[in-house]
């Protein structure tokens, strides 16, 4: 399934990491189903929800303030989730619910993510100075 042409990076990216935290997850041990799994599940889909709230804020005419203010701070929500999914992630390895080829996967999408949410932020912020 390939993503539409328009699609942002940073959301396809954060798609991938969804679908391969929902894939590893499945097979984690039952006694982490309503803790780890449950909490990096829910981190993976909050990181998709958010690009895509702030992706549809339109930044311009009147208003145009409030828009991009509204737009940093989905931006800034998204990078504190893959962020808080970055440190579940290791807890996770750690206590034996991933393993760590899993863990070492999860760790590169989740600084991809991260650097495109940076790229994008500073881009929205050299757009708005201009």
């Amino acid at each position: 399934m390939s993503a539409p042409q328009s699609e942002l990076t940073v959301v396809t990216k954060a798609k991938d990491l969804c679908r391969y935290v929902m894939t590893v997850t499945e097979k984690s041990p039952k006694r982490f189903r309503f803790t780890l799994v449950s909490r990096m599940q829910n981190l993976a889909l909050d990181v998709i929800e958010q690009a895509y709230r702030a992706n549809d804020i339109y930044v311009a005419g009147a208003g145009r303030e409030a828009a991009a203010a509204k737009r940093l701070d989905l931006q800034h929500s998204a990078l504190t989730a893959v962020k808080l999914l970055g440190y579940i992630a290791l807890l996770a390895n750690e206590q034996g619910c991933i393993l760590p080829r899993q863990y070492e996967n999860i760790a590169k999408l989740v600084s991809d993510c991260q650097h495109l949410l940076g790229a994008w932020i500073a881009s929205d912020r050299r757009r708005t100075h201009k």
